[in-house]
């Protein structure tokens, strides 16, 4: 609460900002599309520059159709449930840990086969309802090299309820250097930010647009990466990245701590 001093008629109506609309796509674009980072002497904006792995990856949310021994679902008319996914993969969490599978070379616990770009090519962001919208289920990981400059391209899809989705990567900060509306088109490339893009781990993703990221994966581990709308990363709008180790002894993922508990199956 604020008291204010000296003269002034409290009963004048306040000024309010004016604010773009709710579905105004536009503005908040162009708001976010001029962030900066401070690219300094004392924070330089190091971008990978050297892509060496190119990834594409459509986020959607999807419809499954009911299990047969469910009557009634709560997807649209009762007869689908709601899913959601990465690259047409809904993820599926494993019964034990991925970090503690890959770590003590546990087979069948996920599969190595994550694509590095969407199943089929479309046009992803106009009317798609003449697609089936149901996704893989299935546990996949997506392995990168140490070492590798990386880029990542979210591309949204008109399925579903397309809205924007926060896009978030455990065990990096990334470079956000492109943001746009509609299909990604390698034109857009030429237009990217490199010399002083955000630094983030968390990015919105355009509603039907798509968003471009760098990172350099020197830091190897079992990284999550996710929608941080808590309800489609419960659909499975989400994957794993492993990152493999390097050749020097700090370039490897360390051993869990003496005092870990035994390993249980949940």
């Amino acid at each position: 609460m604020l008291q204010y001093k000296g003269k002034y008629n409290h009963l004048e109506t306040p000024e309010l900002p004016k604010l773009p609309g709710f579905t105004n796509k536009s503005n908040a674009r162009n708001f976010t599309i001029q962030l900066r980072s401070l690219n300094s002497k004392e924070h330089q904006s190091k971008v990978p520059m050297k892509i060496t792995r190119n990834i594409t990856i459509t986020v959607s949310v999807n419809q499954q159709p009911c299990p047969p021994n469910i009557k009634k679902c709560e997807g649209p008319g009762g007869t689908t449930m709601h899913s959601a996914s990465l690259n047409n993969i809904s993820f599926q969490a494993p019964s034990i840990s991925i970090l503690q599978a890959y770590y003590n070379n546990l087979q069948g616990v996920y599969k190595k086969t994550f694509p590095d770009e969407p199943p089929s090519l479309f046009d992803f962001t106009g009317n798609l309802t003449a697609l089936g919208d149901a996704a893989i289920l299935t546990t996949e990981v997506l392995k990168i090299n140490y070492n590798d400059e990386v880029e990542i391209r979210f591309q949204g899809t008109n399925f579903g309820a397309a809205e924007n989705h926060p896009m978030h990567l455990h065990g990096y900060s990334f470079y956000v250097v492109g943001m746009g509306n509609g299909n990604f088109s390698e034109t857009e490339v030429s237009m990217y930010n490199t010399v002083d893009p955000p630094y983030v781990n968390t990015i919105g993703l355009p509603k039907n647009g798509w968003t471009a990221i760098r990172f350099k994966a020197d830091n190897p581990r079992v990284w999550f990466m996710h929608c941080h709308l808590e309800r489609h990363a419960s659909w499975g709008m989400d994957t794993v990245l492993i990152v493999r180790d390097g050749k020097r002894k700090h370039q490897k993922v360390r051993p869990p701590p003496k005092d870990t508990p035994p390993r249980s199956v949940s």
